[in-house]
């Protein structure tokens, strides 16, 4: 639901840190997609390529770079618009937090420390020695395990289930269906029968880490298994016990993690990506969808296929694939050339 109604664009400029050029008495009501802008509507672009688009747009402003200073239209040029795209969004949309306090149908444990301004909804359980911080916002259907500690301003949203002993930073957001400090996948194997391993480590989620639905964060066997700050991992990813995930890495969506794995900072890890167990992932690593890492990855490279190669190996490698039918039709008319000339020169012999 929009909160803000209208603003001129020249105030809005000053809000966004932005540099206006145009008419800075234009009313903009609105947030919206470049082709799908009309007028009063603010949108924004990212580069030249899109500029067939900007020509067409009935947005009353755009945010864009100064590359788009010669066209006459009314703008708001930024470093980022995306970014700052996104502080529009923000502007207008986000509401302000109003708490509600704890609703008397949660349940709440011994000895549970709870900071000011929080919002604990209906059919939240809390366990004993909880410590919960200032502006935490607890949806139905959370359980919060014993031991557990969360820093503030953060938000769960329903059906969350944090086991005992987890330590969530400040600012973190984890959306529905979110598991963090389930046991770790550990068992011992004797006389062709699979034994448990207790699982007695922890779970740490640092500050501004997000998590997306459904994602999996399991508890170390001994130690922490650590999602480190700003990080965002998006829906249905598993993090097995003892990873550990660097800063500001993105991580996206079904990826699977396996025990031990250490992930540098500031990496990119495509949709469906595999890793196996006790390897270690540089700083600044990207890995296409679908790849299957098999061992560890030095900082700034890019890699993907199964098993993850360089990505110039892996273009030249998928140049040679292409080319394989044509290839196999070739090397059979050699091998019928060869046994042709094999043939004449056995009856040469004779």
């Amino acid at each position: 639901m929009q909160k803000n109604t209208g603003i001129k664009l020249k105030d809005l400029a000053k809000i966004l840190e932005g540099e206006l050029s145009g008419d800075g008495e234009a009313l903009i009501s609105g947030v919206s997609g470049i082709l799908e802008a009309k007028e009063g509507d603010i949108t924004f672009i990212t580069g030249l390529k899109y500029k067939h688009e900007l020509e067409q747009t009935k947005a009353s402003a755009v945010i864009a770079t100064r590359e788009f200073k010669e066209l006459k239209k009314n703008f708001i040029f930024v470093e980022n618009p995306y970014y700052t795209f996104s502080r529009a969004l923000k502007y207008f949309y986000e509401e302000e937090y109003k708490p509600i306090g704890i609703d008397q149908r949660a349940v709440i444990g011994k000895d549970v420390s709870i900071g000011k301004d929080v919002s604990i909804h209906p059919l939240a359980v809390i366990g004993s020695n909880v410590k919960i911080g200032d502006r935490v916002r607890i949806y139905p259907g959370t359980y919060i395990g014993n031991n557990t500690i969360i820093g503030d301003d953060t938000l769960i949203y329903p059906n969350v289930a944090i086991r005992e002993d987890v330590i969530i930073g400040k600012r973190v957001i984890l959306h529905s269906g979110v598991v963090i400090g389930g046991d770790g996948f550990g068992y011992a194997a004797d006389k062709g029968k699979h034994h448990k391993i207790p699982q007695i480590g922890g779970v740490v989620i640092e500050d501004d880490v997000e998590l997306g639905a459904n994602v999996t964060v399991d508890r170390a066997t001994l130690g922490k298994t650590i999602v480190k700050r700003g990080t965002k991992v998006d829906n249905l990813v598993q993090i097995a016990h003892n990873v550990v995930v660097g800063e500001d890495t993105i991580i996206v969506a079904q990826a699977g993690i396996s025990g031990s794995v250490e992930i540098g900072s500031h990496c990119v890890i495509g949709g469906q990506v595999g890793f196996v167990d006790h390897i270690k992932i540089g700083d600044n690593v990207m890995i296409g969808a679908q790849s299957g890492v098999m061992s560890d990855v030095e900082p700034n490279q890019v890699v993907l296929g199964s098993p993850a190669i360089p990505h110039k190996d892996w273009l030249r490698a998928q140049a040679v694939y292409q080319k394989l039918p044509e290839m196999r039709k070739k090397v059979a008319e050699l091998e019928k050339r060869i046994a042709e000339l094999e043939k004449k020169s056995k009856e040469a012999d004779k």
